[in-house]
């Protein structure tokens, strides 16, 4: 097991950053073998998921909807004002297991692994686990 950390300054209060080809760089210029990575953000407003990397405007049509579905203004009762965000990322979720081959995220043709910031912008770690 092997882990191994970085982190991200996002530049905008909610974004989403394509971070597939930085975990398969560490994949690949590592000095071990994997079959398992997790993907780990340790943060409770912004998370991580897969998806569509082809088309950036299947990401932007999940914004669109989420930010429909998880207003701003809303009753929310947290002290911070953020609890959209803390919600979004509920849905999200904070982690991934994804296996690897040849040294790289073992992933679908189409499919991408994404940071997902709900309340930046904010310096955000992503933790990688290699197994």
């Amino acid at each position: 097991m092997k882990r191994i950390g970085f982190t991200i300054k996002t530049k905008a209060n909610i974004e989403i950053i394509d971070i597939t080809t930085k975990i398969n760089s560490f994949l690949r210029n590592g000095d071990y073998t994997a079959n398992m990575c997790n993907i780990f953000v340790p943060h409770t407003t912004a998370g991580v998921t897969i998806n569509e990397n082809s088309d950036p405007e299947v990401m932007n049509d999940f914004l669109r909807k989420v930010n429909q579905l998880i207003p701003v203004n809303d009753s929310y009762h947290h002290l911070e004002g953020n609890s959209p965000a803390h919600i979004k990322t509920i849905l999200c979720g904070s982690s991934l297991v994804v296996p690897v081959k040849e040294n790289q995220l073992f992933l679908g043709r189409w499919q991408g692994i994404f940071l997902m910031e709900f309340d930046g912008p904010r310096e955000r770690k992503v933790i990688i686990t290699i197994f």
